[in-house]
């Protein structure tokens, strides 16, 4: 199967600390560079925009934040693979109502540390 997929970078600074073995880590702070795959449903003229707005309002309440502290974070443990999934799935649905397809999310916390979903794996 053909499809046209673009490809989008986003960065959220934020700070998290994990529980490992039933103890809080450090606070500490992050650049998470989220990058995603998609592809346009409906054949139309593309509105990037769209897909922007999306994740830069799915990404505002943890922007600048202790993710610890923030819905669904505060009782998740804010962990690289649990953040990925969350936001995947926040992310998908608002994509889908505007007519695109997530179907790869990948959420770095460091440059050498990507944890990645591939959505198309499901079908």
């Amino acid at each position: 199967m053909k499809f046209n997929q673009y490809k989008y970078k986003f960065y959220l600074n934020a700070n998290h600390s994990i529980i490992i073995n039933g103890n809080m880590g450090e606070i500490h702070p992050h650049t998470w560079e989220i990058s995603l795959d998609v592809i346009k449903v409906v054949d139309e003229f593309v509105m990037f925009s769209e897909v922007e707005k999306a994740v830069e309002e799915t990404l505002e309440p943890y922007q600048d934040q202790y993710i610890n502290e923030v819905n669904p974070f505060d009782s998740l443990n804010p962990t690289l693979e649990n953040l990925t999934k969350y936001l995947g799935d926040q992310i998908g649905e608002r994509l889908k109502k505007e007519g695109w397809l997530l179907i790869q999310i990948e959420v770095a916390e460091t440059p050498s540390r990507i944890y990645i979903i591939d959505y198309l794996q499901d079908s």
